[in-house]
């Protein structure tokens, strides 16, 4: 749920990116409303609550079906809530990444992936974050500066028009951001054109995401746009895909 670069800046705040926020948390409320009824025995109370919770996020997801957007900037905390199968460190081992190559993370936020990934780069890699919104920028580089990292590049841009050369990086990846862009399946184009013959690129999703993407959706854009599924990681609805480009 990190901040894809996929919409003008100004939609961070925008009404209808404000709504979704307060659905969101109205959701979150329900989701411990709910528990802390039925802890305390009131199990009717705690099915009602369980009730609109699940009423809350239906509509989320309906709602960003038809107007992704990208997490604005003053809800950056839900990003720092531990990961679990999307963690940095099972990212890492999906990813690989060599020291000296050169990476693109689209929508890194206040850079919970990008950190890590690029300590591993090492000072001689590199890795690019792309998004939409400058403080989340501006935010993952006041954190890399406090760990002494200077091999991350920022720039603000539209993964649909990835403002990169073809042919740049060695991999890629994005994590609960895909279904963020408005369009994903010119974005997953646009990474096989930046990305390098032999590269490869992983995709992580999760179901409670209300911008969540299906494996077998996932698979369907991303063969279109030239990859091929290499191996999957975790299950269905906590799930991490690498691909490769595929030849020609």
């Amino acid at each position: 749920m990190s901040t894809p670069p996929g919409a003008p800046s100004r939609m961070a705040h925008a009404p209808s990116t404000i709504l979704k926020a307060a659905l969101f948390h109205a959701e979150l409320a329900a989701w411990l409303l709910a528990l802390g009824l039925t802890l305390a025995g009131r199990l009717r109370w705690g099915a009602g609550g369980a009730g609109l919770a699940l009423g809350a996020h239906v509509a989320g997801r309906l709602w960003s079906r038809q107007s992704p957007v990208p997490m604005p900037y003053f809800m950056r905390w839900i990003l720092l809530v531990p990961r679990g199968p999307h963690s940095p460190a099972r990212l890492l081992r999906m990813l690989a990444p060599r020291r000296g190559e050169r990476m693109l993370e689209i929508g890194p936020g206040v850079g919970v992936h990008a950190l890590p990934v690029a300590a591993a780069l090492g000072p001689d890699g590199v890795l690019d974050v792309l998004d939409t919104q400058q403080e989340m920028l501006d935010d993952l580089m006041r954190r890399a500066a406090r760990r002494g990292l200077g091999n991350i590049l920022p720039r603000r841009g539209d993964a649909r028009r990835l403002p990169y050369p073809d042919a740049t990086f060695d991999a890629a990846y994005l994590v609960s951001v895909l279904g963020e862009i408005p369009d994903a399946p010119l974005a997953l184009r646009e990474l096989r054109r930046v990305l390098k013959p032999a590269a490869r690129l992983v995709v992580g999703e999760v179901l409670i995401d209300p911008d969540f993407i299906s494996l077998p959706a996932l698979l369907a854009m991303a063969g279109d746009a030239g990859f091929v599924l290499e191996r999957q990681r975790g299950p269905r609805v906590a799930y991490g895909a690498v691909f490769r480009r595929a030849a020609g």
